[in-house]
C-alpha cells in the first residue's frame, strides 16, 4: 500500500491530523490503531443495557478558544453541559474544587464566614489559589484551613492517583485542584463546555469519513511496516516505545475501570463524586449526567489508579517529575534527528498531560506549522 502519511493512533491527535491532511491537502492517509475502535481514550459506546458510557472514564470537552469548539462542530452537534464534582470530606459531599460553598458545608456558619472574609481580604474574589501556595503563605485561621483542605481533599487523592505526595509533583498538577474563592460549583469555568450530542465515537466517525483516509484497527503498526510505503509518519504512541527504550523506559500511571449497571434512575446527584480518603478508587462517575440520556437504569464507573506495566495495561498519564522530563528530553533529541520523516505528538508522544482542547490545538498547530508548509 502506498500512502502519503502513516498515522499511528486514532485518538484526537491522530484523527484531527488525518482529517486535515486528507481534506485540506488531498493526500492519502493510513490511520492505524492497535485498539478495536477509533477515538482513543474518548471512545464511547452503548453498553448491553443501552446506556451510553465512556469506556476510559469521563470526558467533558471544555475550551476558551472558539476556533477549537467550531472546528469540532463540523463533525458533531454539541450538548451544553456544566460538569460538577463533589468530594466526600468527613462524611459530607462538598463541591470540588473546594470553594465557599464547601466552606459553609463543613464548618459552623460563623467560623465559615470568618474564613471567607479572611480569604477575600488576603486574595480577593473569583481567584484560584493552589493549595501548596496557600499552605506556604497562610497563618492563623487560614493556615488551619489550608492544612485541613490539604489533608482532607488533596493529599489522599494525590497519593492514590500518583503514588506520590503533592510536593513531589510538578506545580501544574497541584494547581489543577486549587481553592476557588467563589460560589461557582462548576468544575470548569471555560467559555465553551459540553459533549458531542450523539457521542464521541460518532464525532470521530464523521471526522474520518473521507475517501483519502483508510483505517486499520486491531493492528500494531510494527506488523505492517514492511507492507506500507509512506512519505511521512505521525506517531502518537509512547515515544520511548518508538525508540525501543534505548534510553530506558518512561514511567506512566494507568487506570482500571470498574463499570456497573443498576436498575435505578439515578445513583448520585452530580456527574462525578471524588473519594479522596476512603476506598481504593478515586472517583465514581455516572454517565447519564454527562450525556443527558434518559434511561430507566444507570451505569457508573469507579476508577482505580495503578502503575503502568508494559504489556499488561495502558499508559494514561505521564508522571510530571523533573527526572522524567530529563529522560524525555533524550528521546526528544532523537526525534529531532528524524523530524523530516517522523513527527511525534499527543500525551504519549510529547510525554505531557493534555486536556482535549489542548490536544486538538496542538494537532491543528502541527498541521499549520509542520505539515501544510
Amino acid at each position: 500500500m502506498k500512502v502519503d502519511w502513516l498515522i499511528v493512533g486514532a485518538g484526537f491527535t491522530g484523527s484531527v491530523l488525518a482529517e486535515r491532511i486528507a481534506s485540506q491537502l488531498g493526500q492519502k492517509v493510513l490511520l492505524v490503531d492497535q485498539r478495536n475502535h477509533v477515538g482513543g481514550n474518548a471512545y464511547d459506546y452503548y453498553d448491553e443495557q443501552g446506556v451510553l458510557v465512556h469506556q476510559y472514564g469521563p470526558h467533558i470537552f471544555h475550551a476558551n478558544a472558539r476556533y477549537l469548539w467550531d472546528y469540532l462542530a463540523q463533525f458533531t452537534q454539541w450538548r451544553s453541559y456544566y460538569h460538577q464534582v463533589l468530594g466526600v470530606v468527613d462524611g459530607q459531599q462538598v463541591p470540588i474544587p473546594f470553594n465557599f460553598n464547601s466552606l459553609y458545608a463543613l464548618f459552623p456558619a460563623h467560623y465559615a464566614a470568618k474564613l471567607e472574609q479572611q480569604l477575600l481580604e488576603n486574595y480577593g474574589f473569583n481567584l484560584k489559589v493552589p493549595i501548596l501556595k496557600l499552605r506556604e503563605s497562610a497563618s492563623g485561621d487560614l493556615k488551619f484551613l489550608a492544612d485541613y483542605i490539604y489533608e482532607k481533599v488533596f493529599l489522599g487523592y494525590t497519593l492514590k492517583q500518583w503514588e506520590l505526595s503533592p510536593e513531589d509533583l510538578g506545580a501544574a498538577v497541584t494547581a489543577r485542584v486549587p481553592i476557588y474563592l467563589s460560589r461557582d460549583n462548576r468544575y470548569f469555568q471555560d467559555t465553551y463546555q459540553g459533549l458531542p450530542l450523539h457521542g464521541y465515537t460518532v464525532l470521530f466517525q464523521n471526522m474520518l469519513k473521507h475517501p483519502n483516509i483508510h483505517i486499520l484497527l486491531n493492528t500494531r503498526y510494527q506488523s505492517i511496516m514492511q507492507e506500507v510505503q509512506y512519505k511521512r509518519m505521525l506517531f502518537t504512541g509512547p515515544i520511548d516505545e518508538f525508540f525501543e527504550h534505548m534510553h530506558g523506559e518512561l514511567p506512566y500511571r494507568s487506570l482500571k475501570f470498574d463499570l456497573r449497571y443498576e436498575e435505578r434512575e439515578q445513583i448520585q446527584t452530580v456527574g462525578t463524586v471524588n473519594y479522596p480518603n476512603e476506598y481504593n478508587f478515586t472517583r465514581i462517575t455516572e454517565f447519564k449526567h454527562l450525556t443527558g440520556q434518559r434511561h430507566h437504569g444507570s451505569t457508573w464507573v469507579a476508577e482505580y489508579p495503578q502503575a503502568y506495566v508494559r504489556g499488561e495495561n495502558d499508559p494514561y498519564y505521564p508522571i510530571p517529575q523533573e527526572k522524567y522530563k530529563a529522560l524525555y528530553k533524550k528521546y526528544q533529541q532523537e526525534a529531532e534527528k528524524i523530524q523530516e520523516k517522523v513527527l511525534f505528538a499527543g500525551r504519549l508522544g510529547d510525554y505531557q498531560y493534555y486536556n482535549m482542547d489542548q490536544t486538538v490545538a496542538r494537532a491543528l498547530a502541527i498541521f499549520d506549522k509542520q505539515v501544510a508548509v
